[in-house]
């Protein structure tokens, strides 16, 4: 089995991420998906992500990704990298470096992303 449409829609994520685009999110995005957030660790569920992108309250400016590693067990999948990311949340701007877990299921509409977890990493760590 091809790891290319988990991929494909871990693309699709960033992109969208990028592009401001919660259409494309909406597509990715399971109904039931969660996000634990890189900088405070709070729980955002997919209508607040999706509010927060499309109104341009969260901005992402850059998302460099430095790498990722993608691992499947039958109809999920588990995504794990790093990134750099610069944007604004309202007028707060944010640079975070930071690993990632993100966990994929293979749905009628393709592989979804049901749950993302960012840790930020130290200067130490880095």
């Amino acid at each position: 089995m091809s790891d290319e449409p988990i991929v494909a829609a871990e693309n699709a994520f960033f992109t969208g991420l990028m592009q401001a685009d919660a259409k494309a999110l909406e597509a990715v995005l399971a109904d039931d998906f969660v996000l634990i957030d890189v900088m405070q660790g709070a729980e955002v569920p997919r209508s607040a992500l999706l509010a927060l992108v499309g109104s341009g309250q969260l901005r992402f400016l850059a998302i460099e990704r430095l790498g990722s590693h993608v691992r499947r067990y039958g109809t999920a999948a588990v995504v794990t990298g790093r990134t750099q990311m610069r944007g604004q949340f309202g007028a707060q701007g944010f640079t975070v470096h930071s690993r990632y877990t993100h966990v994929y299921v293979e749905r009628q509409r393709g592989w979804q992303l049901v749950a993302a977890q960012g840790t930020q990493i130290s200067e130490v760590a880095a």
